[in-house]
């Protein structure tokens, strides 16, 4: 019997781990597509220009994370920054958006990301649980090591309070442009 349970136990952890999805996941696989692009601005990902004032261009991305609202990316010209970012959800009800939260964190949370080079690193970011009572909740996941091109990069998950309810922002950027952008209260 023993032999029987230490021969399982592989194929069942196997088993385990593939139907957590969490090296296939479809948010993962997108986002490591815009992180691969990172280094060239997001050029390969640009779609169509949807506006331009002074030295900003906003561009549609070609790459959308399934059922999500709308994916921009934003080219500022004097700075060489660039950004994407992805509006996930738009609700009213904060239970909804919370547990969408936390599926997109689960999703994300150590995954293995693989850019240039064929270099890998590991997604981390700690867990902040949304309370309704806060305006916004945001998880700053960085990529380990952070060393090369992607050292500048920063991957943040945000839950903020708008007119109407709620809203989850996915977003790929500088970490020094990145530091007037969304905090937790």
């Amino acid at each position: 019997m023993r032999s029987v349970i230490l021969t399982l136990t592989p194929v069942l952890l196997s088993a385990t781990l593939s139907a957590q999805g969490v090296f296939s996941n479809k948010t993962q696989v997108i986002l490591e597509k815009v992180i691969q692009d990172y280094p060239n601005h997001f050029y390969n990902i640009k779609g169509d220009l949807i506006s331009q004032a002074l030295q900003t261009s906003r561009y549609k991305s070609t790459l959308q994370i399934p059922g999500t609202e709308s994916t921009v990316i934003t080219v500022s010209g004097g700075s060489q920054s660039s950004g994407w970012s992805c509006v996930v959800l738009e609700t009213k009800n904060f239970a909804e958006a919370r547990e969408r939260f936390s599926t997109i964190y689960g999703q994300l949370s150590n995954s293995i990301i693989t850019a240039g080079g064929q270099k890998t690193y590991i997604l981390s970011g700690q867990y902040e649980a949304p309370a309704e009572e806060r305006k916004a909740t945001c998880i700053v996941f960085t990529l380990l090591p952070g060393v090369g091109d992607l050292k500048k990069l920063k991957v943040q998950l945000a839950l903020r309070q708008v007119q109407n309810g709620w809203k989850i922002e996915l977003s790929v950027e500088d970490k020094e442009e990145a530091q007037g952008g969304i905090t937790a209260n």
